[in-house]
């Protein structure tokens, strides 16, 4: 008898684990955030908004991403003198064709590249920043089609003549990347978080099917 009694004791638990175990995986099984598909850019002497497409050309939309990717924190620079910035181009970054982040790119600035994060962002506010951009960003930008003058010292001379190199790491979405990584390690930390539980559970369960059987 106290053995049928254990028997049934030891199935709601092994049930009840199993529902606890579906409850904590299910966080561990959510869609990661969706990545950025569109970006579009403005200027003065651009006559029509630039607009690209992740899925038409991957390498370029990850090379134009890659400027404003990584424009968080509290800035790098003091505002500087507004003479000296050159031609402004804004560069709005929208996931699934809602606008998420805006930019404003100078990469004809006095001392180098500069770029600014407006406090005024698609939907919410922010702390308005400014960074010394990417050396690369005035290649990048005229890939992409905004008329920018030629830049010589991006001209890498080799075998068979000159070519126009945009950097490897110009290529990678650094913003997105460090978001992906955070997701999948917090993923791990759940997954062995539930790993531990679920130990612990059986353990405990076959301790008590032991002391009732014994």
């Amino acid at each position: 008898m106290a053995q049928g009694i254990s028997r049934r004791r030891f199935g709601t638990a092994t049930v009840l684990l199993a529902l606890s175990t579906v409850l904590l995986a299910a966080p561990a099984q959510a869609a990661p955030p969706a990545a950025p598909s569109t970006i579009t850019i403005t200027g003065a002497d651009v006559p029509e908004p630039l607009t690209l497409r992740a899925e038409d050309n991957p390498e370029l939309f990850a090379a134009v991403l890659s400027q404003v990717s990584w424009l968080n924190g509290r800035g790098q620079s003091s505002s500087p003198a507004a003479g000296g910035l050159g031609p402004k181009y804004t560069v709005v970054v929208s996931v699934e064709k809602a606008a998420r982040h805006r930019y404003d790119l100078y990469p004809l600035a006095e001392g180098g590249p500069r770029a600014f994060r407006p406090a005024a962002q698609p939907g919410k506010r922010t702390t308005p920043a400014w960074f010394y951009g990417r050396l690369t960003m005035s290649e990048t930008l005229r890939a992409a089609g905004v008329p920018l003058p030629e830049r010589p010292d991006m001209i890498h001379s080799g075998v068979g003549g000159g070519s126009r190199v945009i950097p490897e790491r110009a290529l990678a979405p650094a913003g997105h990347i460090d978001r992906v990584v955070g997701e999948l390690r917090r993923v791990m930390l759940l997954n062995a978080a539930i790993v531990v539980t679920i130990t612990i559970g059986l353990a405990g369960i076959s301790l008590l099917v032991r002391r009732r059987v014994g």
